[in-house]
């Protein structure tokens, strides 16, 4: 017989009823908030967006059925949010987070908190005591990395010492290697190059660019030494959207490691073993119950399971509603903090050290950081 389920299968903390809450900007990120609190009246509402240009305001109003405000003094005059998504360009959002904490009003900003170091110390001095501000990092939260937490958490692989992420970019593939390490804010040596080559770019955010031709593409590859742990970062531009490269994370453990999908461990005397991390679809052939995500299993036992079943979400919108609906459960003190202000920061400082040891070829310390 598998295992029990355990408490990996619930990823996330649910509101034990709908919790109002605002958002700030009309970008595209923030119509994903959006677009995520109408599928799930019993646990979100949306009780108002501030938005600042009058045409922009009007389709926003019709196209969520969202009361919109020119101001934030406006949209906390008529509604009292239990939180406010901040989703606004960098310089704009440390002056909107100290506004909001300024009035008592938890925040769940959008990454990263601050644009630079300086402004990121500066936003922790003024609002990190008060433990009123999440950081919108979901990519932890995705299937394939919340059933590679859940096993490596099991002890599946040993004690972890590396992470390598093959996959997204800056802050959001630090967290991967500190959520996958299972590590809080460590000092780290950080060193980085650029390397290129030709690649062709046949897909981009809008759509299929119908362009075969090779343009010279950057590929960063940096290290993150936290000591007697480490993180591998390798980012080509555009990996977000080309399928011409692929995604990878490994961890390595002291009894195996994890490459992507494949678990390889030491299971007893003389014995190694390989596995995989199996997803289950639903919706193929003549499974009529459509098409979405079931569960992520390793060998019968179940470590992820779909809290949004029914929804047909994509990974990244099951990830974003997981982080909006522990930010709500977390309002009424009903579970955790999902991504304190302290990470996100942490998260961010790597990532600039990333981009300073790469542009002047030289290894980068972070180290007595504030939020530490």
């Amino acid at each position: 017989m598998p295992e029990p389920l355990d408490d990996a299968v619930q990823p996330v903390a649910l509101p034990s009823e709908p919790v109002p809450f605002a958002v700030v900007g009309y970008g595209w990120r923030a119509q994903f908030f959006l677009r995520l609190a109408a599928l799930l009246p019993e646990r979100l509402a949306v009780c108002g967006g501030v938005v600042r240009r009058p045409e922009v305001a009007a389709r926003a109003a019709a196209t969520w059925g969202v009361p919109t405000y020119p101001t934030l003094d406006d949209l906390l005059a008529a509604r009292r949010p239990g939180f406010v998504v901040t989703s606004v360009p960098w310089d704009a959002n440390p002056g909107l987070v100290r506004d909001l904490v300024g009035r008592r009003v938890p925040v769940l900003t959008e990454t990263p908190p601050a644009p630079d170091l300086a402004g990121l110390a500066a936003l922790w001095a003024d609002v990190g005591a008060s433990g009123l501000v999440q950081v919108a990092e979901q990519y932890h939260l995705m299937p394939g990395h919340a059933a590679r937490r859940a096993a490596v958490a099991a002890g599946t692989v040993g004690t972890p010492s590396q992470v390598q992420v093959c996959s997204t970019h800056g802050y959001h593939a630090v967290s991967l290697v500190r959520t996958l390490l299972g590590i809080g804010r460590l000092p780290a040596t950080v060193t980085g190059t650029t390397l290129h080559g030709p690649l062709v770019d046949p897909v981009g955010r809008d759509g299929w660019t119908d362009d075969p031709t090779p343009r010279r593409a950057a590929n960063v590859v940096a290290t993150l030494d936290f000591g007697d742990v480490s993180g591998v970062y390798d980012f080509s531009d555009n990996q977000w959207h080309n399928p011409l490269r692929g995604r990878r994370v490994v961890v390595r453990g002291s009894h195996g490691e994890i490459d992507t999908d494949d678990v390889t461990r030491l299971a007893g005397p003389r014995t190694v073993v390989r596995s995989r991390l199996e997803r289950r679809q639903v919706g193929y052939d003549l499974d009529l119950d459509g098409y979405d995500t079931d569960h992520v299993s390793l060998d019968g036992r179940v470590l992820w399971r779909n809290p949004f079943a029914g929804l047909r979400l994509a990974d990244e919108e099951i990830a974003i509603a997981s982080m909006l609906v522990a930010t709500a459960a977390w309002t009424r003190e009903e579970g955790p903090e999902p991504y304190p202000l302290r990470d996100g920061c942490h998260d961010h400082a790597l990532s600039l050290a990333i981009d300073e040891a790469v542009a002047g070829g030289r290894p980068v310390r972070v180290e007595d950081v504030p939020w530490a």
